[in-house]
């Protein structure tokens, strides 16, 4: 299936994960993938489906407490190869209170098909997790747009000199 409707990557205001792991409020932990700093979030979604990736559209930090994870290994295998297919850019674990820890098998998968995945604490909120990603994304817009307005500025001082063309 494409989705030739979507904008691009690069157009999706993103911030890197590892900001997101950088958060003491959070107190994420990376248990499994590749190194963080490799992998933006421009979008945070969760789920309880055994397949969420009709509902995916790339780019997600998925979160999940895990109540419809496959109880064996190759339907966890399976679980993880399809969110890498949909364009999940990292998944996050909540424990408890369903799993009391991360179960194995997905740490395992998750390292074999290259998903980073974060163990969130009993005490991190879902919701406090979006709150943060998108609060970053939206100084990385800011932070953007103030260097546009600096440019713009620079350009319109530059217009109003004698020597505009030159300027």
């Amino acid at each position: 299936m494409t989705k030739s409707t979507e904008p691009t990557e690069s157009d999706q205001p993103s911030v890197p994960l590892s900001v997101l792991l950088a958060d003491p409020a959070l107190d994420l932990r990376q248990i499994a993938g590749p190194p963080a700093r490799d992998h933006r979030i421009s979008t945070v979604g969760t789920t309880e489906i055994e397949d969420p990736s009709p509902y995916l559209v790339g780019g997600e930090l998925l979160l999940t407490a895990g109540v419809r994870l496959p109880a064996d290994a190759a339907g966890i295998d399976t679980y993880v190869r399809r969110v890498v297919g949909s364009g999940v850019t990292a998944l996050g674990f909540g424990v408890v209170p369903v799993h009391d820890e991360v179960p194995p098998e997905l740490v395992a998968a998750c390292d074999r098909h290259g998903l980073p995945l974060l163990r969130l604490p009993p005490a991190t909120p879902f919701v406090a997790v979006g709150q943060a990603t998108y609060a970053a994304i939206a100084e990385v817009r800011n932070r953007e747009l103030r260097e546009i307005s600096r440019a713009q500025s620079a350009l319109a001082g530059a217009a109003a000199r004698p020597d505009a063309l030159r300027a």
